[in-house]
């Protein structure tokens, strides 16, 4: 398995605080690897944090990061990959509107590719539902919108 997804499934379980209260380990991913957000948004657990905890982990690797809080950065980061464990996957919601899964207010979702089938989508990811976890995501309800492998680059 590679490293980085190693890593990513280390932290399986880890999830936001409810009610005023955050986690500081989301809140320390967010004010490291959101760079294009401001201080309001890397202070709340809330904010969606699907991509910095990619970055996080892939930096944790030793890959570059987009430094960027958004899922869709990741669709042209590193290269091209197949539909291999460990790959960046971006999934974007086809219904338009609020993600209840993801928090994603633009519909976009990046997470490490476990396993595909037919029908689904097995990811590794943050902010899937609050949590990280290891999430099924229909394929009639999502589209795949890229596989990517890692950047080479050092972090």
């Amino acid at each position: 398995m590679p490293l980085h997804l190693d890593i990513a499934e280390s932290y399986v379980g880890l999830k936001e605080i409810k009610g005023v209260g955050h986690n500081p380990t989301i809140i320390g991913w967010l004010k490291k690897f959101a760079l294009n957000i401001g201080r309001w948004g890397k202070s709340r657990d809330e904010t969606p944090w699907c991509a910095v905890f990619v970055s996080h982990c892939l930096h944790a690797a030793g890959f570059s990061t987009t430094q960027d809080a958004r899922a869709v950065s990741y669709a042209t980061y590193g290269r091209p990959s197949k539909f291999v464990p460990g790959a960046v996957i971006v999934i974007k919601r086809k219904k338009t509107g609020a993600d209840k899964a993801t928090g994603s207010r633009a519909g976009y979702h990046v997470g490490f590719l476990l396993r595909m089938t037919r029908t689904h989508i097995l990811i590794v990811g943050g902010n899937q539902n609050n949590r990280v976890s290891r999430k099924w995501f229909p394929k009639s309800r999502y589209d795949i919108k890229a596989c990517r492998w890692p950047s080479l680059e050092v972090a």
